[in-house]
């Protein structure tokens, strides 16, 4: 699983093996002791410090009961008529199925999961960047996406990513991807995360969101720090 998807969760493996979470974070210390993963907090990830970027399919198949969650609390920050940013993943796609009841609103995003869930809300303008599509994440990215966002200005940015860290925020696995995050930071008054547990102390190639830059944590699970 974890070759597969880049990162899993505790959580995941022991419902997939149908053992405790007990078990399996045994297991996992022996696995990583072996060299063929390292521990994360919550979960594992391959070997070498940095994980690869999971495509779509296997994103929306983990940690579903918590993007779930996370997405109903976050729906709560947003006010009727407020304009927001929202970007790319499966957890800011569930908060955006939520966000269709917000009257007056407008999402600007570069995501056409985002889009197409806010596609029939007809109180809900949705504004979409121009860009490159990026299909392993149905997400437009490159130069015409951050020019889009240029002399942009929201009250807040909601965000997701493939890691967090205490150190260094928010993370991607993506250059392009993590370009185009940091441009709909840059538009925002608040910066809204959005992680699951399984995000916590795992760190990626490209920084997206300083520690210092994030107004809210949306997650699951109290962070280890």
């Amino acid at each position: 699983m974890v070759r597969a998807n880049g990162a899993v969760s505790l959580r995941e493996l022991a419902r997939v093996v149908q053992t405790s979470e007990v078990t399996v974070r045994r297991d996992v210390r022996a696995l990583e002791a072996e060299g063929l993963l390292d521990r994360r907090h919550g979960g594992a990830v391959l070997p070498g410090g940095f994980t690869r970027e999971s495509g779509f399919p296997q994103k929306s198949h983990l940690a579903t009961a918590e993007k779930t969650a996370i997405a109903d609390l976050a729906a709560g920050f947003v006010e009727e008529g407020e304009a927001i940013v929202v970007g790319a993943g499966t957890t800011t796609q569930e908060l955006a199925r939520r966000l269709a009841r917000v009257p007056g609103l407008t999402v600007v995003t570069n995501s056409l999961l985002v889009a197409q869930a806010l596609a029939h809300a007809n109180r809900v303008e949705v504004v979409m960047t121009g860009g490159t599509l990026r299909g392993s994440n149905y997400a437009l990215v490159g130069s015409g996406a951050e020019q889009s966002l240029q002399g942009l200005r929201v009250s807040k940015a909601f965000l997701s990513g493939s890691g967090l860290t205490a150190e260094r925020g928010l993370s991607t696995s993506n250059m392009l991807s993590a370009s185009v995050d940091r441009a709909l930071v840059q538009a925002a008054a608040e910066v809204v995360v959005l992680a699951d547990h399984s995000k916590l102390g795992t760190d990626t190639m490209f920084q997206t969101v300083p520690t210092d830059v994030i107004t809210r944590l949306v997650t699951d699970e109290p962070p280890a720090h």
